[in-house]
């Protein structure tokens, strides 16, 4: 497994794979290729599928600038390592080819080429699987959080406090916005609304609107391109955040515990990034919001003083009840369903955080077990319903709404 560090990355919505991955690619080529003239770009599959939507174009040619950009967009044709395909090739001002390149944005914010697609990672961990960390916590008499310390070194506490810290700043300033986001869906942020809403409403629904206000927040931010932290996608980036902040607030947590809740949290989201995906080209939104769902679930737990064996119940229930879940975002825009489907996910996770505090943590179904069937899933799914926009909601929207 990589360092949780390659899971959560501070970058700028509204996607991981579709921006923020692309954006890498780019600034590693063109540092590359100072004094090339011009490129050209072919994006493949789902890049070139949702790339508009997901504002792909607009920061290839922010990226390359001053250097002329031209963008040749190939929906139907998919590569065959990954759906999200780029090929970069740079000419001298005679338009000679002067350096080509195939990267793939794998999800998260990461990128392969050919080269390095199928090596192993660098890694501080010697074990990957749930099954082998619920060993090795019964052996030694510790939890998650400590196997992160242990296996990433103290200068991981730094880190997080740094991924904490923009979290809470993507909820704060996601709550003060109003108004539509960007694109012809002309969706209107909401975050706002609820928070108001859910603190004049208390008891349970005041509860469960307050988780619902600081999801929306992040993914309203994440849609209109603000700065957000991968957990463990852009897409689903809203889901981890409202649900720490809504038990720091609810129990006044320290700063500290948050920051074992967040190492637990990129243990569990890289525990399905290496033995699945996290990428929703890939496997679906099952892979994204699936995953977000488990890492919060299992956070809560950690939070609230569960076991190991709790936190992985609570892990596993996150990532079982998204199991076939598509990505049909529609116009291709991080917005319908997915903003949405960030709130509904955060109340989820304490869903199942609430019901694995009240078992033993004993359970038929192992968390390795969902991380394997949501592999398998996703990939006996259509391309269509894999990030294209092509099938589900993203098909029939026209039929669903009304301009």
């Amino acid at each position: 497994m990589e360092t949780i560090k390659e899971l959560f990355k501070i970058g700028h919505g509204p996607s991981s794979s579709h921006t923020m991955g692309p954006q890498r690619a780019a600034s590693i080529f063109k540092e590359k290729n100072p004094n090339a003239y011009k490129v050209i770009i072919t994006l493949y599959g789902s890049l070139a599928a949702t790339g508009k939507g997901h504002l792909t174009d607009k920061i290839l040619i922010e990226t390359f600038y001053p250097i002329q950009c031209e963008l040749i967009w190939k929906p139907v044709s998919f590569l065959t390592l990954h759906p999200n395909g780029l090929d970069f090739e740079a000419y001298d001002i005679d338009n000679n080819l002067i350096d080509k390149w195939r990267v793939y944005s794998v999800g998260g914010g990461s990128i392969k080429d050919d080269e390095n697609f199928l090596t192993p990672p660098d890694s501080p961990y010697s074990m990957s699987t749930m099954n082998e960390l619920l060993r090795w916590c019964d052996e030694e008499g510790r939890t998650f959080w400590e196997y992160v310390e242990l296996s990433e070194g103290k200068d991981i506490w730094d880190f997080l406090k740094q991924i904490w810290t923009i979290m809470k700043e993507a909820i704060a300033e996601g709550l003060e916005q109003e108004g539509v986001l960007p694109g012809t869906l002309k969706v209107a942020r909401k975050a706002s609304t609820y928070y108001v809403k859910a603190n004049n409403v208390g008891l349970v629904f005041g509860q469960i609107g307050l988780a619902f206000a600081y999801a929306l927040a992040v993914s309203e931010q994440n849609a209109s391109g603000g700065k957000v932290v991968t957990a463990p996608t852009c897409g689903s980036c809203g889901v981890l955040p409202a649900v720490l902040m809504f038990l720091q607030k609810q129990y006044n947590f320290s700063d500290k515990r948050i920051l074992n809740a967040l190492a637990t949290a990129g243990l569990i989201g890289n525990l399905i990034k290496t033995n699945a995906s996290i990428s929703g080209a890939e496997v679906g939104c099952q892979g994204e919001i699936g995953t977000a769902c488990a890492m919060a679930a299992g956070a809560a737990i950690q939070l609230l003083g569960g076991s190991p064996a709790q936190i992985e119940y609570a892990a596993e229930m996150g990532l079982e009840h998204h199991l076939g879940l598509t990505c049909d975002p529609i116009g291709g825009y991080v917005q319908i369903p997915c903003i949405e489907r960030n709130a509904v996910a955060a109340a989820r996770a304490l869903e199942c955080a609430s019901y694995s505090m009240f078992s033993d943590g004993k359970h038929r179904i192992p968390f390795d077990t969902v991380v394997e069937t949501m592999n398998i899933t996703g990939r006996d799914l259509q391309a269509s319903y894999r990030e294209t926009s092509t099938g589900g909601l993203a098909k029939e929207w026209s039929k669903i709404l009304r301009f």
